[in-house]
């Protein structure tokens, strides 16, 4: 019978796949903007399921990045985990190097933040605070625009993301960065090493 790992088990998995602080950091940030997003969205009930497949969307990028969301697959299937988690992780993926189409609300959420989270934080680490509680929506899309900045976060991504969830770039941006905001402490007093 397929499972849906716990958050310690999902924690356990991802480290025993990646070791870099960035990459457990990105982990973290992603699990808690989807925890937020669930709740926002009006799918409280599902927010575990939600931060855990933030926290295990990337679980197979550090060690095979030529095959990220195909790899991550066959790991979780040996581990007999529930295909909706493997199809919602593998998702974010999408016309990159999956065809697995984000469908539902939570996909599409993890496919146009799991970017700009990394793009978010990059601009907050530029600041004197280092910090997303003192940044603004139009300093976000003052580096969103500056495609030298964080040029890593696929500008492309986002914005199909945002269509896909039929939101305005700007929406996408101020929901994330309040999501950012409000997660940031709990992500930084986390378990990172």
């Amino acid at each position: 019978m397929s499972t849906i790992p716990t958050r310690d088990a999902a924690w356990t998995l991802l480290r025993e796949y990646n070791t870099d602080d960035f990459h457990l950091r990105h982990a973290r940030t992603v699990e808690s903007v989807l925890r937020w997003f669930a709740v926002e969205l009006g799918y409280g009930d599902d927010a575990d399921f939600w931060a855990v497949v933030g926290l295990l969307h990337d679980l197979d990028f550090e060690q095979f990045p030529d095959a990220h969301c195909i790899k991550v697959q066959e790991i979780m299937r040996e581990r007999d985990i529930d295909e909706r988690l493997i199809r919602a992780v593998a998702s974010h993926g999408y016309a990159l190097t999956v065809d697995i189409e984000p469908q539902h609300e939570m996909e599409r959420v993890l496919y146009a933040v799991d970017e700009l989270t990394g793009l978010i934080w990059a601009a907050a680490l530029m600041r004197p605070s280092k910090s997303t509680q003192d940044m603004e929506v139009s300093s976000v899309r003052k580096k969103f625009k500056d495609r030298k900045f964080a040029a890593g976060c696929s500008r492309d991504v986002i914005e199909r993301g945002a269509a896909m969830l039929g939101w305005t770039l700007d929406e996408l941006l101020a929901k994330t960065l309040s999501a950012m905001r409000a997660t940031e402490f709990e992500v930084n007093d986390g378990e990172v090493s």
